[in-house]
């Protein structure tokens, strides 16, 4: 067998576990592992400005494409720490990330020394697995458990901590015989899976909920396939949004009291079986319990045992991934459908599709402050069919998620349960890391934007182009928003008179001076007519320099977005859409 340090043999065994990509900071606590990574060479390592920033890159890499698994890095204390929230955010949205840290000497880790926190124990609420390693032999194991933890049942994240002694000593370690631990995923039965589709077909008015878990499972296809054979349409979830495509003639909308469709909250409301596949039943897409559960029967498949009767009791519960069960769905689909003992749903598909057609929001604004909602219509009309957006949290995503379209699957990547303000530049690198010939197109409000804006700097250094709109207001929308409530508009105002850039009107930060100081492109527009050419122009820029291209849209001050408390009591702050004009680019734009 071989002989090398344990770094080395870490090293290893991330490519034979086929990461290939590696975002972090290196330190002193952990500079065996970069000696290693620069040693044995085979992994491709994107510098960093902040470890939290790291820590997304390495969710939008997960993100992206299936079968990822995004490794973060950093050294002792505040870079362990710092990748908490990327920690809760992949946890929260069943995201599996590998973070690794650096770590005082096994001999000293009793006695405060320099940057030792116990970051096991800080982590472990939010991991499948947190560990420091202890005697160096065990690293091989601890990093081949790692990767079964990530990927096997409800898959999650995992942090490895590792003492700078354990690091740098030599083991025995046959780099050519180690093989991944086989993964576990528990699967339906054919009796489940027959007694779901009894209770699916005892309604008149079924639907299915796809959540995050079909994306996840690598099963939107299969998805599709069931809803095509029995005539049910489909809502998707936030998380789950892209396993059928927004035009399909069985797409009913998304449901919810902010991210969701005027169109897509009165199906629900009208239906009376729910199949949910992959989802939790999140409180911003059920809203009030009562309401979305009268009179209506519930199965619900998932993963994670835990998660059945979690938020409510279903009717019927399944544990189960998501492809293993709509595999079995599908095939008992096909025979029952082979043997004439499908429904005809035709009637209520095509109730569904005339509510998209007619409960539509409107969009087609010509004023000036531009109004937010011309600005994801020029959108639609600028990235077509293939774009992969990344977006977060605020009124940019939730007014993006009611009329932005997405048409596959992985291609709208969000941070779902945790929404952590930043998020999205550097998981936006993350994504066009994975995905380098494709079009990425991330979506930030200034504040977000503002949050860890200095990533941007990687995309500059490593030539990750991407496209980033920026809606500008100036303010936490969503948050005074939320004031209204409490009567008030206080501390959420970010306009100030910029004494170096009075071309910005009292908006405040230049976004395009720091964006162009950080070695990005940046065009700032304040006409609806110039968002168009503008969107266009960034794709050739991204393409042509190799970098980020930032479009700054300049925003309206105060714009309410639609919500609400429950799904039958959504906010309208809007006039709506009366004729297709109002709404050209959603997917019926024929009110008339």
């Amino acid at each position: 067998m071989a002989r090398m340090t344990a770094a080395q043999a870490a090293v290893e065994i991330l490519k034979k576990e086929g990461v290939t990509n590696v975002f972090g900071l290196p330190g002193a606590a952990i500079n065996p592992f970069y000696k290693a990574m620069k040693t044995n060479g085979g992994l491709h390592h994107t510098l960093a400005r902040h470890v939290e920033g790291a820590s997304h890159m390495a969710e939008g890499y997960t993100r992206a494409k299936p079968g990822n698994i995004g490794v973060c890095v950093g050294t002792s204390g505040p870079a362990g720490t710092d990748m908490i929230t990327g920690l809760y955010s992949a946890s929260a949205d069943s995201i599996p990330i590998l973070c690794i840290t650096g770590q005082a000497p096994v001999a000293k880790l009793h006695k405060e020394d320099f940057q030792a926190v116990d970051i096991a124990s800080i982590a472990k609420p939010l991991t499948k697995m947190a560990v420091t390693v202890l005697e160096p032999a065990q690293v091989p194991g601890t990093f081949q458990q790692a990767f079964h933890l990530m990927r096997s049942g409800r898959p999650g994240p995992v942090l490895i901590d590792l003492p700078i002694d354990v690091q740098m000593a030599e083991i025995e370690f046959d780099v050519e015989t180690y093989a991944p631990l086989p993964v576990y995923k528990p699967a339906a039965t054919r009796a489940q899976v027959e007694k779901a589709l009894d209770l699916l077909e005892a309604g008149e008015r079924p639907l299915i909920v796809a959540g995050g878990g079909v994306i996840n499972a690598d099963a939107a296809d299969l998805l599709v396939e069931l809803a095509e054979l029995t005539g049910v349409p489909v809502v998707p979830t936030l998380m789950g949004w892209g396993t059928i495509p927004d035009d399909h003639r069985l797409n009913a909308g998304m449901v919810g009291l902010q991210t969701s469709h005027r169109y897509g909250n009165a199906t629900m409301l009208e239906s009376d079986v729910v199949l949910g596949i992959g989802n939790r039943w999140a409180n911003r897409h059920t809203g009030d319990l009562e309401t979305y559960t009268a009179g209506r029967t519930f199965v619900h498949v998932d993963i994670e045992p835990t998660q059945i009767g979690r938020v409510f009791a279903p009717d019927y519960g399944i544990v189960s991934d998501a492809k293993a069960a709509l595999e079995l769905f599908v095939t008992a689909a096909r025979e029952r459908r082979d043997a004439g003992r499908l429904k005809d749903r035709s009637e209520w598909a095509d109730a569904c599709q005339q509510r998209k057609r007619t409960l539509l929001r409107r969009t087609s604004f010509d004023v000036t402050p531009i109004k937010p909602q011309r600005v994801y219509q020029e959108m639609n009309r600028a990235f077509g069919r293939d774009v992969r957006y990344v977006s977060t949290i605020g009124l940019s995503q939730i007014q993006a998620a009611q009329l932005l379209h997405v048409y596959r699957d992985r291609h709208w990547i969000n941070a779902g349960q945790a929404g952590p303000l930043g998020w999205t530049v550097p998981a936006a690198i993350g994504v066009a890391t994975a995905c380098p010939d494709e079009t990425v197109v991330a979506l930030s409000g200034d504040y977000d934007f503002q949050f860890m804006i200095e990533e941007l700097a990687v995309g500059a250094q490593f030539n990750v182009p991407y496209v980033h709109v920026l809606v500008n207001n100036a303010y936490l929308g969503l948050i005074r928003q939320s004031q209204r409530g409490f009567d008030m508009d206080y501390c959420v105002q970010l306009s100030f008179d910029n004494l170096n850039s009075p071309e910005v009107g009292g908006y405040g930060v230049d976004h395009v001076k720091v964006v162009e100081g950080l070695g990005c492109k940046a065009i700032r527009v304040t006409e609806p007519e110039e968002i168009l050419p503008a969107l266009e122009k960034a794709q050739v820029m991204a393409h042509e320099y190799r970098v980020p291209v930032v479009v700054e849209v300049i925003l309206e001050r105060v714009t309410n977005v639609s919500m609400g408390t429950s799904i039958a009591n959504v906010t309208e702050f809007e006039e709506l859409a009366e004729h297709g004009d109002h709404a050209p680019t959603a997917v019926f734009a024929n009110l008339d």
